[in-house]
């Protein structure tokens, strides 16, 4: 946490020539910037010795590693509404955190380029041009060969404001940059399981008919999601008077199921002199202004739209005042948000986004351009926050971001489309978000433009089901595609992929309460695990979550097999279907169906699930626990089980349950990581299952304050599993089971 370096420069270049055209006010297209303060640009070079990998800066539809641009353009960092997105393209896109990180088996660094107007990247490999310190360190190791990359900001406006994180392991790197811009929201559980969303459903009857075809089908869910159509004439904060008349009435049926609903609300507001919201800001002042002193108009989904000034402190306190129950009309406790067109979009604007020369205040558009969605998100967090009083932990999804982002909520990566290259970049995009600390990612199930082939949307679901926000998503445009509607061996498919979430979401919560805590990705490259191993250091079609599991999803078409990199070599993985244990350090070839998803667990882990799959989350409160067990090349094993009420802020009180699980010297134990923690619970031990085991004589237990018993197993000599049933213990106590 201590190496840290601050470099702060006001410097700002400006030149003043009235004869070149462009300089002090261009015109392109329609649109004309002012350029009041005249040309300028902030810029500064880094210098990488001994690096030839370096990640980060999202948001862009890219390979994991980034590339060099010597020959193309440089990565664009600017908040786009952008349209079908080209792949494997440097081009600017919804979100922008400017964060890179450097990695060589040595020591893992980071950059940060605190400014939020617009910004280019330049990476170029640099061994013949080094700088004097890589010649010295060529010289110190006795090699010629070191590489060096080369890295140049380039911003629009604004100040050097730079911090160099130093490592020097990726995860001290984590912790230096959380220190600086905070960890991930501790979301409520309900917001970890899967959101069936669509572009839109049309009615309440619609709603009503999606989940109970949810029911009928025995698939599980948390949240429905309502797009912009449910509002009346695209003004948020209301509700169609025809198509949703009674939002309470249908809010309560999903709630007696245990589920909820996300509903949007977007940062563009319909000038209409009969739209409360809009004459509240149009009276109070709270407009972002053009150049000439008026209210900035554009034109968005209700039409001519103001766009209100989130860089306002005062702004923000009101617009969270809205999500009040009886400022809201219609919203109950099971209802939240989504942030969409965030950039902001302005689809008159150019480049679809609001003019550089806009005010906020004293400052343009231009100097704070991507932080503009941050504070949208914050503000939208907070008014969830102050509606219940603040007990209950907010969820709301956005599109644009910033560095900090990850304190408000969930990110995805927009308007993707229904193709394989689509399902591919999905994994890279999310772990580049992971990497500048936000986890809370995915995309869009099945694509969100065009329409998915059977094969498609079931690889896409079972790819989803191991990111960290699941949620399906369609274009208004494109035909239904409930998870029922592909037949019924489609359907039997993709309810495993969402049962198989479901039965880990123990973990995944556990691992969300860690990013929470330390900034650590959830989603993670395998370089971050193994940073010393270079066969991981460019892997971005599998990864880690946490650290205990591996997966590789299926992401191409007709395929009958994949490869699979373990890592480790004193390391082995257990394929968590099949129990199959296999080396480290080897590309496995895997047969798939369609019924693979390839996924192992470490050897040396414990792993907690909850194998009674219902309708939603809540509805598995209190079931109980299976712990799997498994044992490395030393037969030790280690885990957690984290545990609390899933949806207020109590935890922060010590209200949570916190064990530590661990197997050596032939017993497994749990022990309390929180003595003066206080939360009960009422799940119990109902399964162990243990891998990479050999058959005892004898089995028992022994609880704090109860007898030594003896346990009744089950032992599969083919795949080396012990198998435990109902040994009974409460989650939340001492025990031990001892293996003779």
């Amino acid at each position: 946490m201590t190496q840290l370096l601050h470099l702060f420069d006001r410097r700002v270049c400006c030149i003043k020539d009235e004869k070149e055209d462009g300089m002090w006010e261009e015109t392109f297209k329609s649109h004309t910037d002012s350029k009041p303060n005249g040309p300028s640009a902030i810029s500064l070079d880094f210098s990488l010795p001994g690096v030839e990998h370096v990640y980060g800066i999202p948001e862009h539809a890219d390979t994991l590693r980034l590339k060099t641009t010597d020959n193309g353009d440089p990565y664009r960092l600017y908040n786009l509404d952008v349209f079908q997105y080209e792949l494997y393209n440097p081009m600017a896109l919804y979100g922008a955190v400017p964060v890179m990180l450097a990695h060589s088996a040595q020591r893992t660094t980071g950059i940060f380029w605190l400014n939020a107007a617009e910004t280019w990247v330049d990476i170029s490999s640099n061994t013949a041009g080094k700088t004097v310190f890589g010649k010295m360190l060529d010289y110190v190791q006795g090699s010629s060969e070191t590489p060096q990359t080369d890295v140049r900001w380039i911003s629009e406006s604004g100040i050097i404001d730079v911090f160099l994180m130093l490592g020097p392991t990726a995860k001290d790197v984590f912790a230096q940059y959380a220190s600086l811009t905070g960890t991930q929201s501790f979301p409520p559980l309900t917001a970890v399981g899967y959101h069936q969303c669509r572009w839109n459903y049309n009615d309440q009857e619609d709603v009503k008919a999606v989940d109970a075809g949810f029911d009928e089908h025995d698939i599980p869910y948390d949240f429905i999601w309502l797009d912009i159509e449910h509002t009346d004439g695209k003004r948020y904060f209301t509700w169609d008077p025809h198509k949703f008349a009674s939002p309470k009435e249908m809010l309560q049926g999903i709630m007696d199921k245990k589920r909820k609903m996300v509903a949007i609300v977007d940062p563009h507001i319909k000038v209409d002199n009969n739209y409360k919201i809009h004459n509240e800001i149009r009276s109070r002042g709270y407009y972002i202004k053009n150049k000439d002193g008026g209210d900035y108009e554009g034109w968005c989904w209700p039409g001519s739209a103001g766009y209100p000034d989130f860089t306002r402190e005062d702004m923000r306190a009101w617009w969270a005042s809205m999500f009040a129950y009886d400022q809201y009309e219609g919203t109950m406790e099971n209802l939240y948000t989504w942030n969409d067109m965030n950039e902001p979009s302005v689809f008159n604007g150019p480049e679809v986004t609001m003019h550089k020369d806009a005010m906020h205040g004293a400052w343009e558009h231009r100097d704070l351009h991507n932080i503009y969605g941050f504070y949208v998100q914050m503000a939208t967090a907070e008014g969830l926050v102050q509606r219940s009083g603040g007990v209950e932990r907010p969820f709301v999804l956005t599109r644009a971001f910033f560095a900090g982002s990850q304190r408000y909520g969930a990110v995805w990566t927009g308007d993707n489309a229904a193709e394989w290259d689509h399902l591919k970049i999905s994994i890279p995009m999310c772990l580049s978000l992971g990497l500048v600390g936000i986890s809370f990612c995915g995309a869009d199930v099945g694509g969100f433009f065009k329409s998915p082939s059977a094969e498609l949307l079931v690889r896409w679901y079972q790819t989803g089901a191991y990111q960290p926000f699941f949620r399906a998503h369609a274009h208004l445009d494109t035909p239904r595609r409930e998870p029922w509607l592909f037949g019924p061996e489609n359907t039997a498919l993709i309810r495993e992929a969402v049962r198989q979430r479901y039965t880990l979401l123990p973990y995944w919560y556990q691992q969300f309460y860690h990013a929470h805590r330390t900034g650590e990705p959830i989603m993670r490259p395998l370089w971050v695990e193994y940073p010393q191993d270079p066969a991981t250091f460019a892997l971005d079609d599998e990864f880690l979550i946490g650290r205990d599991l591996l997966v590789h999803p299926v992401t191409e078409e007709g395929s009958r097999g994949v490869t699979a990199y373990l890592p480790g070599k004193d390391e082995v993985w257990f394929d968590v279907h099949t129990f199959q244990k296999h080396n480290g350090a080897q590309n496995l070839y895997i047969p798939v169906t369609m019924s693979s998803i390839p996924v192992f667990q470490r050897g040396g882990s414990i792993i907690p699930r909850k194998l009674r799959v219902r309708r939603s989350s809540s509805c598995m409160e209190h079931d109980p626990y299976t712990l799997f067990v498994a044992l490395n090349p030393q037969r030790t094993a280690e885990g957690e089980l984290y545990e609390d009420d899933g949806h207020t802020f109590n935890y922060e009180k010590k209200e949570f349950l916190h064990r530590r699980l661990s197997f050596v010297n032939n017993a497994l134990s749990s022990v309390n990581l929180a003595p003066d923690a206080t939360f009960t619970t009422q799940s119990w031990i109902e399964r162990i299952v243990l891998l990479g085991a050999r058959k005892p004589s004898r089995v028992s237990m022994k609880t704090a304050d109860g007898p030594e018993n003896q346990l009744e197993f089950d032992y599969d000599s083919s795949t080396s599993v012990l198998t435990l049933r109902k040994p009974g213990m409460n989650a939340g106590a001492d025990w031990t089971v001892n293996f003779e």
